[in-house]
Formats: structure tokens, sequence, C-alpha cells
């Protein structure tokens, strides 16, 4: 497994006059869910600070639970150019929208599958599943996991969302209500072509599974968008070539 400690301080922007994005904004307001619901940690790999929040809802097996989870995409490592494969085992790798790392800032990065696990690249082309652990960590900070479908069905189930997947949208440009405090924005993503789409307009995020389709090419996968109603679903997969948005969930004490 590759190691994150490589990862350089980012430059935002060649501009002195940018201004670093205020990602209080995509937050839900206390009047919906609550005084003092977000805390604030900041990874030791490069100074990033992230908004998080601890949700109670209903899991998998309809039962209660709760899961702490970043309220921000991940945004870690060394900008690639789209057209390229994330495949340098020896640091993190990402892709800004458009190749512009103020996209990063605002939205997060956007990972590969292998990329996001921090397994060898060759992982995108060929089954890696004895090398998934039960909490993968992959390029989340240490106390960190990669966030997965029980803790995606424990979000949308929250307490006080009787709003679905509307419910887990951001009021920030995403037409959400954001009545689960999970504030997902559209980061759009990376196609398998090298391109971008869907910036405003979809967020997509892997899952730390292969899926029985393909287990070579494809893993299961998340989406939602900003005009539709639609639940991700535990059978939904894509290829992992695709360049995603990650979340990771904070590791129980």
């Amino acid at each position: 497994m590759r190691s994150s400690s490589s990862a350089p301080v980012e430059d935002l922007s060649s501009s002195s006059e940018y201004v670093p994005f205020d990602h209080s904004q995509t937050l839900a307001g206390a009047w919906r869910i609550g005084e003092d619901r977000y805390k604030t940690f900041t990874d030791p790999r490069n100074g990033r600070s992230y908004y998080y929040i601890t949700i109670t809802g209903t899991d998998t097996v309809r039962e209660v639970a709760s899961v702490t989870v970043m309220a921000e995409n991940l945004n870690i490592g060394e900008m690639v150019p789209g057209e390229n494969d994330q495949n340098n085992d020896s640091k993190i790798e990402r892709y800004c929208y458009n190749n512009d790392t103020t996209k990063c800032d605002e939205f997060g990065g956007l990972y590969q599958w292998a990329e996001m696990m921090q397994l060898p690249s060759r992982c995108n082309t060929e089954s890696c599943a004895d090398l998934i652990q039960e909490n993968h960590q992959g390029i989340c900070p240490d106390g960190w996991r990669l966030f997965n479908f029980n803790d995606y069905v424990i979000v949308i189930n929250a307490e006080g969302n009787d709003d679905g997947v509307k419910g887990m949208r951001s009021t920030y440009g995403f037409s959400g209500t954001n009545s689960s405090g999970f504030s997902l924005t559209g980061a759009g993503k990376r196609t398998k072509k090298g391109g971008v789409e869907r910036l405003k307009q979809t967020i997509y995020w892997f899952y730390p599974q292969e899926h029985e389709y393909d287990e070579n090419l494809y893993v299961r996968n998340g989406y939602i968008s900003s005009t539709t109603d639609h639940a991700p679903q535990a059978s939904d997969g894509d290829e992992k070539v695709f360049g995603f948005s990650v979340r990771c969930t904070k590791l129980e004490e």
C-alpha cells in the first residue's frame, strides 16, 4: 500500500489574490439541524481543515446507528492532468475539475478507484479484492476510513431528514435542503477519456468494494444529481478509471 506521507502542501492558485473558498457556505444552518453539530479537523498532511458531523439514522438492517462523517469532499494530493491516469504509486495524485486547483479547493479532488484506495494503479484494471480491508483507510487521514454503503444508508435515513436525497444535498448551488447536514455539492466527475463533466449538477463517489459484474474493471458507487430524486442503490456500479469525489468516516474510538 502506498504511503501518503509525501503529499505536498497544495498551491491553490498562482494568483496571490485568490481567496480560499469558505466551506461554511455549504453547511446546514443550526436552525435546521441543531446548534454546534459541526466540528473541525485539520489534516496534518497538508494543513487542510474539514468540517465534520455526527449523524444518527437507521442502517442497512434498519437498526439505529451513528456515523461521524466529513461534511466536505476530501482534497489531498498532487494535481495531475485529467488526460493522465493516476499511476504514480509513490504519492497521492488528484484531478481538479478543468485542471483548475481552485475547483479542488471548492469541490474537493477527483480520484480514480485505486488512487482512492491507495492500492497499486494496476488495481484499476484487475481485481485486488484480497487487498481490501474491512475499515479501508485509503487516502483518508489517519483515524478515518473511506465512506461505505452502510454509512450512506445511515445518512439518508438521518433523524430529521424527511427529504431523502434532497436532504443530503447542500443549499449551496445544489438544490437541496441539507436536512441531514451531510452537505453534498456538485463536484462533477473526470470521465474515463480524461474530460470532465456535470460540475454543480452531480456528485459521484466510489465505495471500497469491487462489483461482481466485472471485478477487474467495476466497483460499487453512488451518485446524486441536483435535478432528480434518484437515491443510490446497493447494486449501483461504475468503472474504476473514472475520477470521483471522496468522503471519509471517522473510526469509532
